[in-house]
């Protein structure tokens, strides 16, 4: 038969053994609190902050390399950009004078040469991918011996504007017992603006 509990009908605060008993509780649940705190502090351990102080001394060190790669790039994209601009201002001509001015450069060579110029026509295109940039093409004839062509196209290679010699179309005109020759050339030049 199990013993029955006898248990106060009133619990009174007064009662020095109750009141005991509370502040013993008071007081273990403090020191668990205290040895909690003690042996897992709140903010980690020394080890567990050294830990994380690593970590983020590790993403500072990559997070700095980014940044000089960065930086580094940039200064590339800004050289790019200003030879880009000396580039194009060294070979490229505005539209409005370009026509004028390969006209000039050509009849000069072909002077220097010692072959005559014909007649010249142009066309421009678009340049795909470009809103400044078209490409003007001009088909000249002209007639003289093959060694003054030779030093006539020498000449275009040097010449300080950036033409594309695309085609070429020589013939010897039998009248002259093949000593003189008909050619057509097809050069590319590019231009920045609309023509």
């Amino acid at each position: 038969m199990p013993a029955k509990l006898n248990l106060p009908a009133k619990i009174s605060i007064r009662d020095p053994r109750i009141a005991m008993r509370a502040i013993i509780g008071v007081l273990l649940a403090a020191n668990l609190a205290a040895a909690i705190a003690a042996f897992r502090p709140f903010g980690g351990s020394a080890e567990d902050l050294r830990r994380e102080q690593q970590a983020l001394e590790a993403r500072l060190a990559q997070s700095q390399k980014r940044l000089a790669a960065s930086k580094l790039l940039v200064q590339k994209v800004q050289k790019a950009r200003s030879e880009e601009d000396a580039f194009l201002n060294k070979y490229f001509t505005d539209a409005g004078s370009n026509g004028a001015m390969i006209l000039t450069e050509l009849n000069q060579a072909a002077k220097d040469a010692g072959i005559k110029m014909g007649q010249a026509t142009f066309s421009t295109e678009a340049i795909e991918g470009s809103d400044t940039l078209q490409e003007l093409t001009t088909q000249v004839g002209f007639e003289g011996t093959y060694a003054n062509f030779c030093k006539f196209v020498n000449l275009l290679d040097k010449s300080p504007r950036f033409m594309i010699i695309e085609n070429m179309q020589a013939a010897a005109p039998q009248q002259q017992n093949g000593q003189a020759l008909n050619v057509t050339l097809k050069i590319d030049t590019f231009v920045r603006g609309s023509v």
